[in-house]
C-alpha cells in the first residue's frame, strides 16, 4: 500500500495535540519524500512548554502499483511532475487540477476539472476557432459599441475601463443545445476575438443574432482572455 493522505500528530506536555495534513498526487512510501512533505511545514507547530510524542497515521492509503523503468535508449523518456504537485498542493490555497474538454459546443460546458494525474480518456480540444486559455467562471456584461448585425464592436467598457478595438475576427457562431435545455431552442451566441490598441486580445460575444428577440436579448458579454 501506498500513503495518499497521512497526519503528524503532535502532543504536547499540556496535553493539547496539534496535527498536520500532508497528501500526494498518487500513492507513495517514500520515507524522504513524506519527510520533506512534512518537513516544509513544520514551522507550524506550536511547541507550547514542549512535545511529549509524535504520531503518524495514514488516514488515506491506496494500492501501490510499481511501473517497470523503459529499456530501450531511445525511448522518449516522461518526466514525472508528481513531486511539484505534492509540494504545490500541501502549501495551501486552491485545490490543484487540470481542465479537459467535453462534448459541447457551449464553452461554459466543454471544460471540466480533473485530478493533476488523471489517465487522458481521448477527448481533444476543438481546432477550427481558437478558444482563450482563461475563461470566466460567468460572462461578464460590457458595453459595447457596435454595428448589427455582424460587425465586430468599435469599442467596448469592461469592469468601467473603455478599451478601442484595433482588430477582430468573428463572428463564430454557437446555437444552444436545444436537446438539453428548451429555453435554448433558439438561442445564439455570436463570438469575435478582438484586440484593443494596447495590444490586449478578449473573447466577447453577443447574445442573440442581432435581428431576431427571440434569439437572445442582443447584449454583449466578456467571456474569456488570450495570453
Amino acid at each position: 500500500m501506498g500513503v495518499r493522505r497521512a497526519d503528524l500528530i503532535v502532543h504536547r506536555v499540556d496535553n493539547t495535540i496539534q496535527a498536520l495534513r500532508a497528501g500526494t498526487a498518487k500513492p507513495v512510501r517514500d520515507i524522504a519524500w513524506l519527510t520533506k512533505l512534512f518537513g516544509d511545514r513544520i514551522d507550524r507547530i506550536e511547541p507550547g512548554f514542549g512535545i511529549e510524542k509524535l504520531g503518524l497515521a495514514a488516514i488515506l492509503a491506496e494500492p501501490l502499483i510499481e511501473a517497470q523503468s523503459a529499456s530501450s535508449l531511445i525511448e522518449e523518456q516522461v518526466t514525472d511532475v508528481t513531486p511539484l504537485i505534492d509540494v504545490l498542493g500541501n502549501r495551501g490555497g486552491q485545490r490543484i487540477f487540470r481542465v479537459a474538454p467535453v462534448a459541447s459546443d457551449v464553452p461554459e460546458r466543454s471544460v471540466r476539472r480533473i485530478a493533476p494525474i488523471a489517465d487522458e480518456d481521448g477527448a481533444t480540444w476543438p481546432l477550427n476557432w481558437p478558444r482563450p486559455p482563461r475563461l470566466l467562471a460567468r460572462p461578464e456584461l460590457i458595453e459595447v459599441i457596435a454595428l448589427l448585425p455582424d460587425h465586430p464592436p468599435v469599442s467596448f467598457t469592461w469592469r468601467s475601463k473603455r478599451r478601442r478595438v484595433k482588430r477582430a475576427d468573428g463572428p463564430e457562431r454557437i446555437f444552444g443545445e436545444w436537446w438539453k435545455h428548451s429555453s435554448e431552442w433558439v438561442a445564439v451566441r455570436d463570438y469575435f476575438v478582438v484586440e484593443d490598441d494596447r495590444g490586449e486580445r478578449f473573447w466577447i460575444f453577443r447574445s442573440g443574432d442581432g435581428v431576431d428577440a427571440e434569439t437572445g436579448s442582443h447584449k454583449w458579454f466578456m467571456h474569456g482572455m488570450f495570453a
